[in-house]
């Protein structure tokens, strides 16, 4: 069995990276059957065809903060058995796929920048003091949720831009954003555009000037990483809270 891996860093969403893949398919003349998919975190394509009498295709995705890093590994044997078949794979298989694997990546990157241009990101916050987060509960609702704040961005608007101006606006609060922490897609529609297109992408950081007033919210209060579990999450914010515990353990 013969192998390459190659990784692409794609400057949108998990869900967009996703879904553009899946549009894209694969860069091979002949087409893979979807065996396996978990959307929007990884999917796995097989078939043969021409020279190859297997080909195994995955991908997996991974948010980060500036994107989705996309790793991809093909895995084939080729119909020539022994020292000809490697000889085959050195000299013609590998160097095929290697040329429609870059052309493809380059491809996927462009058109998956091209569609997050339309698709309404979330960004969020979890602002850190003293071992603690700041929770926040929204209104009437019944949830209190992770962080202090969450925006939609503007057009143009870098996440970290939308971080502040929200925190300012809801918290009364200068905040000085850290790492990123994690990324949820979010079901539904969100400002009228597809269904679940966009995803929650939150960073950490901490109060520079200001004490967070309750302007949006029922209640505001700091919760240690052993108080987190006890409270009534609502679902997209839940799978952080592994990463927001581990943040507080190594702060």
């Amino acid at each position: 069995m013969f192998q390459l891996r190659f990784t692409t860093l794609v400057e949108a969403p998990l869900t967009v990276a996703f879904d553009v893949g899946r549009v894209l398919g694969r860069p091979w003349p002949w087409a893979l059957t979807e065996v396996a998919t978990d959307r929007p975190h990884a999917d796995e394509h097989r078939g043969a065809g021409g020279l190859l009498a297997q080909v195994r295709h995955t991908r997996r995705f991974h948010p980060t903060g500036a994107g989705t890093l996309v790793d991809e590994q093909v895995e084939w044997e080729n119909r020539v058995p022994g020292f000809l078949g490697r000889l085959l794979d050195q000299t013609v298989v590998r160097r095929h796929v290697l040329g429609a694997m870059q052309a493809h990546l380059d491809l996927f990157a462009a058109a998956a920048q091209r569609r997050a241009e339309d698709v309404v990101q979330v960004v969020g916050a979890a602002l850190v003091s003293d071992g603690r987060v700041l929770v926040a509960q929204r209104g009437p609702a019944p949830s209190p949720g992770s962080g202090s704040s969450r925006a939609a961005r503007s057009s143009g608007e870098s996440e970290l831009a939308a971080l502040v101006r929200e925190c300012r606006e809801e918290l009364s609060v200068e905040i000085a954003p850290q790492a990123f922490l994690g990324e949820v897609p979010l079901p539904g529609v969100v400002a009228g555009g597809a269904p679940s297109a966009s995803t929650l992408r939150v960073w950490w950081g901490r109060i520079v000037a200001g004490d967070p007033v309750d302007h949006e919210h029922s209640e505001l209060r700091w919760a240690t990483a052993g108080e987190l579990e006890a409270l009534d999450w609502i679902p997209a914010d839940r799978p952080l809270l592994p990463a927001v515990r581990a943040l507080l353990d190594r702060l």
